[in-house]
């Protein structure tokens, strides 16, 4: 019997589009397909995420692969790229709803340090019984570390969680610890109905 329900935050509570950033700031679209690649898609992006280094060691080791004269407009992708992190249409009701039939709930994020500054403008930290960011432990989803850490921190009994997440090897990495997992597709109705 399901008794927690357990989130990721992007593309699941919160709009992770770095589109909006890039939108904002580049004048050409070349300039925005060369920062989406070596900012959102590069190495440091992960390592951020990790907790292993900083924003400003992000922007630094990112410029060395973007020209020049485009470290300005990287600097404000690297500082102001949460912009983006707003709700999902229907994301603030779902967890409202889940709350009131009585689940606790929790949230296991791939997220750097900027999580503690965006997440609770929209979501009260407090409502949540437990929050696990990577950046936090060091560990990445989908690694089964990260979802043994969750489990352990909280006492909680695999299968008596419900993970969901937009990426399915995230779903898969929670499925091997023993939760029940499902890949979130802006499908908050069909998960109601289909477990809760």
């Amino acid at each position: 019997m399901i008794k927690n329900i357990v989130f990721d935050m992007g593309n699941v509570l919160l709009d992770y589009n770095p589109n909006v950033i890039l939108d904002k700031v580049c004048d050409t679209e070349e300039e925005k397909a060369i920062i989406k690649r070596e900012l959102f898609e590069g190495p440091e992006w992960r390592l951020g995420d990790l907790g292993t280094i900083t924003n400003a060691e992000r922007f630094e080791g990112v410029s060395k692969r973007v020209p020049k004269e485009l470290h300005a407009k990287l600097k404000k992708c690297v500082e102001h790229w949460s912009i983006c992190m707003e709700p999902l249409e229907g994301a603030k009701e779902f967890v409202d709803e889940v709350q009131d039939k009585g689940y606790d709930i929790y949230i296991i994020s791939n997220a750097c340090q900027d999580f503690y500054q965006y997440f609770p403008k929209h979501f009260a930290l407090e409502r949540f019984k437990g929050i696990v960011v990577s950046s936090d432990i060091h560990i990445l989803k989908p690694d089964l570390e990260i979802y043994q850490y969750f489990l352990d921190t909280y006492k909680l009994v695999p299968d008596e969680c419900l993970f969901i997440d937009d990426l399915q090897k995230n779903v898969e990495g929670a499925r091997a610890a023993g939760m029940q997992a499902v890949q979130f597709c802006n499908n908050y109705q069909e998960i109601k109905a289909n477990y809760l």
